[in-house]
């Protein structure tokens, strides 16, 4: 319903004008009902997920759980990304105005090219100014694809399929993370709400998705590295979290705010036992960049004049401040917002268990979840905690006023870690959320074309 309201309201102030800068807001999108190749498989696959996957999510042996996650996610991203056709869904996408592949002939010699990267950013640049995506997100972006071309793997196909192999693989760093933190039973139930997103609409694809697989395997190394008994696993997740974390900073500036999920993993494991090894690893990535000449605090400060030089000066920060939270509504879905429902209403019992510590008498802590969560169990504790980590940060790319409007793929590495609420709700009704998870998504890609 917040989705519909924002879309009329939207429809309404861009009556007479182009007043929001938006096709279509708060999507950007363009209505303009289609179908493709990928529609029949599309459906195949949310039938066969809806049918199927809470079943085997439930049988499966972990290991196999965690390579069908990531074909099935795969395969639904696959399929809707066809459904706009191969050129356009798939081998174009990343090709065109404004994409990162346009400019990949300016860094046939990369090194003056990262140097003088800053020098292009803003759009009165004196020598053409970087396209759009580009200038919008620090260099390490564009160098993903500018090493694939090196290594032979260039052009459009390649790319695309890169960026959804990539993306997908969310699911399982997300699945590792919850098992960790939330225990296996709830990460079984959470599987088949990971693969079955309507976020897959925007993983297939825009280099977003991407980002968020190394953010999530970011957070997923995170979450061994607090969990292991080991010193020795400790140090070496820790690490590797850290350079996935400042990997993720060089890829998206808004990646910055995964340091408030990377809390409160820190905080439902009660340690902080691996940040010294997370330090490090990010301070190499640092490094690295700085000495190949990438300055990555003055290449936010020309963002953020370039931002306002564009839609971002003036896209009214009135709407889109709710328009922002109601893509979140179609990149997560119906199940993600049933789920957290259900996890906010136990956030007052959730917060005041982790903040005694005891292992007392069972106490109700929401009326929505009732006496399931218990006082003092860590992994209760972590399922109502996480989700807040990356509502949290969302709320607080909003209230930035740099994130206005196309937030349904900015925002992907924070929404895709929302369906895994749907966990929580009865056993019972899990098809049938899926399948409101599905019509959205199918919904969303035969009657409006995306902008990504």
């Amino acid at each position: 319903m917040f989705f519909l309201v924002m879309a009329g309201i939207g429809a309404w102030l861009q009556r007479d004008s182009y007043l929001l800068k938006s096709p279509w807001p708060p999507l950007e999108a363009w209505w303009r009902p289609h179908a493709g190749p990928g529609t029949p498989l599309a459906v195949i696959v949310a039938v066969l997920v809806i049918g199927y996957g809470p079943g085997l999510a439930a049988r499966l042996s972990w290991r196999g759980l965690l390579w069908s996650a990531w074909a099935t996610a795969m395969a639904w991203t696959w399929s809707l990304a066809l459904v706009d056709g191969w050129q356009r869904g798939i081998a174009g996408r990343l090709t065109v105005s404004g994409e990162y592949l346009t400019e990949i002939s300016r860094f046939r010699d990369a090194g003056p090219a990262v140097r003088t990267f800053t020098d292009h950013i803003l759009a009165d640049s004196p020598d053409h100014h970087w396209a759009t995506h580009v200038a919008g997100h620090p260099v390490g972006a564009v160098l993903t694809y500018v090493g694939l071309d090196r290594i032979g793997l260039g052009g459009g196909a390649v790319a695309s399929a890169f960026t959804i192999t990539v993306g997908t693989s969310l699911a399982l760093a997300v699945l590792l993370t919850l098992r960790l933190l939330t225990g296996e039973e709830r990460a079984r139930a959470a599987a088949p709400f990971l693969v079955l997103t309507p976020g897959a609409v925007w993983v297939g694809v825009s280099a977003d998705g991407y980002f968020a697989a190394v953010a999530a395997w970011a957070l997923a190394l995170l979450a061994i590295a607090a969990t292991r008994a080991s010193r020795w696993g400790t140090a070496v997740a820790g690490l590797g979290s850290g350079v996935l974390f400042g990997a993720a900073a060089y890829l998206s500036y808004g990646l910055a705010l995964l340091v408030v999920p990377g809390l409160v993993i820190l905080l439902c494991a009660r340690t902080a036992r691996p940040v010294p090894y997370m330090l490090a690893g990010a301070a190499a990535v640092v490094a690295a960049f700085t000495a190949a000449g990438f300055d990555w605090w003055e290449a936010y400060g020309l963002l953020k004049t370039r931002y306002y030089q564009g839609y971002g000066g003036v896209r009214p920060y009135s709407y889109w401040f709710f328009g922002d939270l109601a893509t979140v509504v179609v990149s997560a879905g119906l199940a993600s917002v049933a789920g957290l429902r259900r996890t906010l209403a136990a956030v007052p019992g959730g917060v005041r268990a982790w903040w005694t510590g005891g292992n007392r008498a069972p106490v109700q802590t929401g009326r929505a979840l009732g006496a399931r969560w218990q006082r003092g169990d860590r992994q209760a504790v972590a399922s109502v905690l996480l989700p807040l980590g990356f509502l949290l940060a969302m709320l607080a790319a909003d209230l930035s006023g740099m994130s206005k409007a196309e937030t349904e793929r900015i925002w992907l590495p924070f929404t895709l870690w929302l369906p895994a609420t749907a966990a929580l709700l009865p056993r019972r009704d899990h098809r049938a959320w899926l399948a409101a998870q599905a019509i959205v998504a199918l919904l969303v890609n035969h009657l409006l074309l995306t902008g990504w």
